[in-house]
Formats: C-alpha cells, sequence, structure tokens
C-alpha cells in the first residue's frame, strides 16, 4: 500500500528512486523454470521446499559462488543433479518479464528528469547473464548488485554502499525513495533516513510518486 498519500512539504520530498530488482520490476519465480522440468506438481512442490530453494538461492545473491554451491547441492541429492545444474545455466527462465507497469514508471521518471538508481538482492553471476537482455537499466545512474558487495538487503552495509555511489551525482541520503516489496528491507531503509514505498502494484506505487511530487 501507498505510505505516502498526503502532500508533503517541497523541503522534505526525495528527488531520486531507489528500484529494487526482483518482484518490483521483474517477476521472479523459481517455479517459472522447474515447471518445465518436472512434470508432477507434488513432486515440483517437494524439490521447491527442499532443494533449489529461495532460502538456497539466497546464499549465491550473499556472494557464494556457483562453482561451490552447485556441487554441494548435488552431493546432497544426486537424484536431481541435472536439475541443480539446470539452475546455474537456465537461471534466467526464473524471471517470466517485466511486473506490470513498473517499467512504464521509470521511462516517465526518466522523461522528467528524476534521477534513478538500483538496490537489489541479485547474485553476481546471475547478474550478468541477466542485465544484457533488461535494457531498463539504462535508466539507472547506479545499480548496486549484493553478489557483488558480497553483502544482502537489509544488512546496512549495503544501503551504505548505495549511499555512496549516490553522493556521486549529488544525492544525499535523505533524498532518496527507495521501492522493495520486502518490508525489513524499507525499514532499514528509513532507518538511514531515506524514505520508502512497500511494493504491491504499480498503481499504488505512482500514486505514491505523485503525491511525493517525483512523477507528474
Amino acid at each position: 500500500m501507498s505510505e505516502a498519500l498526503t502532500p508533503i512539504p517541497d523541503a522534505d520530498r526525495p528527488r531520486a528512486v531507489v528500484w529494487d530488482v526482483g518482484r518490483v520490476l521483474y517477476q521472479w519465480e523459481l517455479r517459472a523454470l522447474f515447471a518445465k522440468l518436472i512434470v508432477d506438481e507434488h513432486e515440483l512442490d517437494w524439490f521447491l521446499a527442499h532443494v533449489v530453494t529461495e532460502q538456497w538461492h539466497f546464499e549465491h545473491d550473499a556472494g557464494r559462488p556457483l562453482a561451490r554451491m552447485v556441487p554441494e547441492r548435488q552431493a546432497l541429492f544426486p537424484k536431481y543433479a541435472d536439475l541443480i545444474a539446470a539452475y546455474a545455466t537456465r537461471f534466467n527462465e526464473t524471471i517470466p518479464g517485466p511486473v506490470p507497469g513498473t517499467h512504464a514508471l521509470v521511462e516517465t521518471l526518466a522523461v522528467q528528469g528524476v534521477p534513478q538508481l538500483a538496490l537489489t538482492n541479485f547474485g553476481a553471476e546471475f547478474w550478468d547473464g541477466f542485465v544484457p537482455t533488461a535494457p531498463i537499466f539504462r535508466h539507472m545512474r547506479e545499480i548496486v548488485v549484493s553478489g557483488r558487495e558480497k553483502c544482502v538487503k537489509p544488512d546496512p552495509a549495503i544501503y551504505a554502499v548505495l549511499e555512496e555511489r549516490a553522493a556521486r551525482h549529488g544525492i544525499a541520503p535523505q533524498e532518496l525513495f527507495f521501492v522493495d516489496d520486502r518490508a525489513e528491507n524499507i525499514a532499514a531503509a528509513k532507518a538511514r533516513g531515506w524514505s520508502g514505498h512497500v511494493f504491491t502494484d504499480a498503481a499504488a506505487l505512482k500514486t505514491n510518486l505523485a503525491t511525493l511530487g517525483l512523477m507528474t
């Protein structure tokens, strides 16, 4: 839901938007890939709950290399060795496409001259394979990727990295407006003086952007 629905003084308004990527700019579901590879629905559910899980995937977001993660997992679940290998080689298929409506907001903000940055929990190896397919990032002045920094949201250290990069463009922490789908990540940003919006859909976000004067 929108978190700032009443007009606020000009001096208190943010002037730059920081975007999360997964489930804000792009859909992301491990099931999108593995539903192609596992026909039985019960087996698919079990596989995603016990083998290639979001919790395990998060290790790559935090900086662990696939060359260590994948063989370890294959040793634990040898029956699924080929499917675990597919996680590494076909990761882009876990990203079915853009989240409806948010790319239009990025484009509008760009036309209106609003500085935009990105702060994402994303494995470095997967990021390198994905970003060439995603031209929307041409609008981002800086992109902080957890796998490169070996630090993940909501750790304050990764927000500090974004602040340092934003400062290169003359943007102070209190001028940042962060869009993320996880409340704990927004809470961590607000603790540093940023503004924030817990993303649910593009319509609510658009309303908040307009209320803040970031979009006309």
